[in-house]
């Protein structure tokens, strides 16, 4: 994936920033049913967006409405910013919200909000600086200034949503997460990774 179409997902990955938003703004019970909304509507399109056959009939029904040039755009955009492996299973925004689903529904406010968020802005940052910028890489293709990047963002904003000792946990958690992408999805694992360890921190020392 180019570094131009990688960006596009990272910018189209960031509204997930509307999850912690919601939180904080309405509360739990609201951002619960705005997530499993979302999830349902994911799910109910995700076969339209795998299976080809399945994709071709919305294509001739939209073709009604809207221009062939127009369709074509959008699936030439979307098909971009697609890792190989999504093109023929599931996509990273089912994973993401599932993830996010889960930690608004078992994890306390500060937390569910600091861990959605640190994933959300934490990934795209890692690739905003580690894609382009990024010089001393792993195996894996990960880089250290991708990861450091990471690490300072999350960092940041534990600190300013919850505080120092969170923070220190939370971002070397989501770090690790972030560089061995944890199954079955990092944009499932991250967060979730961030939850338990911070709350098990919490837990523990407090």
């Amino acid at each position: 994936m180019s570094i131009k179409s990688e960006l596009k997902r990272k910018v189209l990955h960031l509204t997930g920033l509307s999850v912690p938003l919601l939180y904080l703004l309405f509360g739990q019970k609201v951002t619960i049913g705005f997530v499993a909304t979302a999830l349902i509507v994911f799910i109910i399109l995700e076969p339209f967006r795998i299976v080809e056959d399945l994709r071709d009939k919305v294509k001739r029904k939209l073709g009604l409405y809207v221009r062939e040039e127009v369709i074509a755009l959008v699936e030439k955009e979307l098909e971009a910013i697609s890792r190989e492996h999504e093109k023929y299973s599931i996509g990273a925004h089912i994973y993401f919200t599932i993830g996010a689903l889960i930690i608004v529904c078992l994890f306390p406010k500060d937390i569910a909000i600091g861990a959605i968020t640190v994933a959300t802005l934490g990934d795209a940052i890692a690739a905003i600086i580690g894609k382009p910028f990024g010089r001393h890489r792993f195996k894996n293709g990960k880089s250290v200034e991708g990861s450091l990047a990471y690490f300072v963002t999350a960092f940041l904003t534990l600190f300013v949503l919850i505080d120092l000792p969170h923070a220190l946990v939370g971002a070397l958690a989501g770090m690790l997460a972030e560089f061995y992408e944890l199954p079955p999805d990092d944009n499932f694992s991250n967060q979730i990774a961030v939850a338990i360890a911070i709350y098990a921190f919490r837990r523990i020392l407090f």
